[in-house]
């Protein structure tokens, strides 16, 4: 997976930008969460998004919790962006009321 897929799968799930400060854009254009932003999303909804490294993978695990712990997600990608992108286009997919909100 890269960048401009998982920004596709996330606008796949009927999020749109809008107008706060916290994105980023791709070269084609189109405005995508910051990492900084999609963590306060995700916390937005009840959830605590913590993205590592993986040594051993040359990847970014990206794993969201909910308030007890217990793992909610995970997904990984090339890099720490990526990643975070992808977690909140899954995240939505899974949560129908995420969906609804930013």
């Amino acid at each position: 997976m890269n960048l401009d897929l998982s920004v596709d799968k996330l606008y796949e799930t009927g999020w749109q930008p809008d107008d706060s400060p916290g994105f980023d854009r791709l070269p084609d254009g189109r405005k995508y969460p910051s990492v900084l932003k999609i963590q306060q999303i995700f916390a937005g909804h009840g959830f605590e998004l913590a993205i590592r490294k993986v040594q051993l993978f040359d990847c970014f695990r990206a794993v969201w919790t909910d308030t007890t712990g217990a793992a909610q997600g995970a997904v990984v990608g090339a890099d720490e962006g990526e990643a975070a992108v992808y977690a909140l286009a899954q995240m939505r997919r899974n949560q129908p009321q995420a969906s609804r909100q930013p």
